[in-house]
């Protein structure tokens, strides 16, 4: 058993060690150093694997076990916060709005936690992503325009890997997250990435998957390329909140 993580070189090309090897104790903690390039980080998404450090570390990749997962047939809202949507005037774009998304969710006060991991180099990482049209955000907006909340995260064939979401009305994130799930469902995508489960998540439908369990759903999922690649603002179209409110819609 590795009692360290593995060293990447400098090479973006070079693999990663077999995720079997991470460590348990920080669990899933797998190898350090390499670079954020977007031929690495889509290397990465398609083993299972994401980088997670904070100022003053190096880059860190983990592979935790298990892994949180959302069916996207299964994203739940209680009857209290549908209830309520059915009054809301909210709407819900893609891709329009990629570099506030991250910024807002950089910005994100999280409980227990102090700073954030989403660091000047990992917006520009994943703002290169989204310019290739490997990265993607849902914005929620409010009745005047102003984002209430949303999500981003990165999409290899039919594979969504959610990073952070984030809320500036109360609900805002639920709400992208419903319209995300509803949408992917639609074209056929089973699963979002949750990473590390929370009570949050969980109380959302996340479930939690054995790694070996999400590792082979992800090898078959990002093979199957629909042809999603680039930006989704009208693929995706727009969303009225209101609709999420019926239990069908997430």
């Amino acid at each position: 058993m590795a009692t360290r993580p593995f060293l990447l070189p400098d090479d973006p090309a070079a693999p990663f060690p077999p995720v079997e090897l991470a460590l348990r104790r920080p669990d899933g903690l797998l190898a350090v150093g390499g670079d954020l390039s977007p031929q690495r980080l889509l290397a990465a998404y398609r083993h299972g694997i994401f980088p997670w450090y904070s100022e003053g570390q190096p880059i860190l990749w983990w592979s935790p076990d298990p892994r949180t997962v959302f069916g996207t047939g299964a994203v739940r809202l209680s009857t209290r916060f549908r209830r309520g949507l059915r009054r809301s005037d909210w709407t819900v774009r893609a891709d329009t709005a990629f570099d506030a998304v991250v910024a807002a969710c950089a910005d994100a006060p999280r409980a227990g936690q102090r700073g954030t991991w989403i660091l000047p180099e990992m917006r520009q990482a994943y703002a290169r992503l989204h310019r290739l049209g490997h990265a993607h955000s849902v914005e929620v907006f409010d009745g005047g325009g102003e984002l209430a909340g949303g999500i981003y995260g990165v999409a290899i064939g039919r594979m969504f890997f959610g990073e952070s979401m984030f809320s500036v009305r109360d609900g805002g994130s639920k709400v992208a997250l419903a319209a995300l799930a509803r949408q992917l469902h639609g074209w056929g995508w089973p699963l979002i990435d949750a990473q590390v489960e929370n009570a949050h998540l969980l109380s959302l439908g996340a479930e939690s998957w054995p790694r070996p369990r999400f590792l082979g759903a992800v090898a078959q999922l990002v093979a199957d390329d629909p042809g999603r690649s680039g930006n989704w603002t009208a693929a995706f179209g727009q969303v009225e909140a209101a609709a999420l409110a019926h239990p069908a819609a997430g």
